[in-house]
């Protein structure tokens, strides 16, 4: 039962009217195509008021930190944190006995008292922080401080260190990335995949107008989401026709090879992931021809949304529709409208 759906509940008694305003509207939010199915949330979730100061500093009396999920119903990167991840005892548990748990629609109206005391909806919310993929998962520590941020979805080996990250406090003394590189080790290939479409050094990334878009690619040795990109993702018809709209290069995390960055700055490739905030890999960086970052993706992609995201910024799209959620719904209902089947997990 989702925590909205407690909190009505618990309402009901004081009045049944109540119970109306309390409900969010994600299944409208969605669109009338489809009606998206609804993701189960654990019961250990906080029912709450999304008084998101009082909930920090209810977690702290706890000895605990707040953990913020925005998901929506229909989303099935936020069934499968559901499902896979939290069906493990050692994540689920180490999740309670260490956060407070709140969820958050990223299309509802119920209010929100802002970390910093500014009331909103969730959905404004969710767009101030400019959520673009769900699952995302924020940390926040005592102070009000967002300590550590997953955008979209991680598998649990990758999901459960971030977790341990977080709760040993690591986030003053290295990165995220730093501390997953130590600490996470995968059954994948020990070299990079090779592709046609990747520019060879050297590498100078600035732009200029009419240029085609830059796509930044930073992945690691022995990293199974990356091979899968590259087994999966790129070898579709679909995206070679997109790859040759974008000039394209990769990186490792921690590669020391010196590129010109798209601002000209000078610099080795892992000072420029770092400067960039990268910590999950596979994570793509899209670039337009003023050089300016215009959208990135992180966290596991399965097809669909790896295409989705290529073609996003090949037209775009990004300039008349900011939220990728709301592009990639008016995407799958124009392909549903041609008659073609939508999978979002193919």
């Amino acid at each position: 039962m989702s925590p909205w759906r407690r909190l009505a509940r618990s309402v009901l008694r004081l009045a049944p009217w109540a119970v109306l305003a309390l409900w969010p509207l994600s299944a409208s939010a969605q669109g009338p195509s489809e009606v998206p199915r609804p993701i189960d949330i654990p019961a250990w979730f906080e029912p709450s008021f999304l008084d998101l100061p009082d909930e920090v500093a209810a977690a702290a009396r706890e000895n605990k930190r707040l953990m913020l999920y925005f998901g929506q119903d229909g989303c099935p990167y936020c069934r499968r944190l559901m499902e896979v991840n939290f069906s493990q005892r050692a994540i689920t548990d180490k999740t309670r006995a260490n956060f407070r748990a709140i969820a958050i629609n990223i299309w509802g109206d119920l209010e929100v008292t802002a970390l910093d005391g500014q009331r909103t909806t969730e959905k404004e919310f969710a767009r101030r922080l400019r959520v673009q993929f769900t699952p995302t998962l924020l940390f926040v520590d005592e102070r009000g401080r967002v300590t550590a941020r997953l955008n979209g979805y991680w598998p649990p080996h990758k999901f459960s260190a971030a977790l341990d990250y977080v709760i040993a406090r690591q986030e003053d003394k290295l990165s995220l990335a730093d501390y997953l590189a130590a600490n996470v080790k995968e059954a994948a290939r020990t070299e990079l995949n090779d592709q046609p479409f990747l520019m060879k050094p050297p590498f100078d990334l600035r732009r200029t107008k009419g240029a085609k878009p830059l796509a930044v690619l930073f992945e690691t040795p022995e990293c199974a989401a990356c091979d899968e990109m590259h087994r999966e993702g790129f070898a579709r018809a679909e995206m070679r026709t997109l790859l040759a709209k974008f000039d394209i290069a990769r990186f490792a995390l921690g590669d020391g090879r010196e590129l010109t960055a798209p601002d000209g700055r000078r610099l080795a490739a892992s000072a420029w992931a770092r400067r960039l905030s990268v910590s999950y890999t596979p994570t793509v960086v899209f670039f337009d021809d003023a050089s300016r970052e215009v959208f990135r993706f992180e966290g596991y992609v399965r097809p669909f949304h790896l295409a989705a995201a290529f073609d996003y910024v090949a037209q775009r799209a990004y300039r008349s529709e900011p939220q990728f959620q709301r592009y990639l719904q008016a995407r799958a209902d124009r392909l549903r409208a041609s008659g073609q089947a939508v999978d979002l997990w193919r």
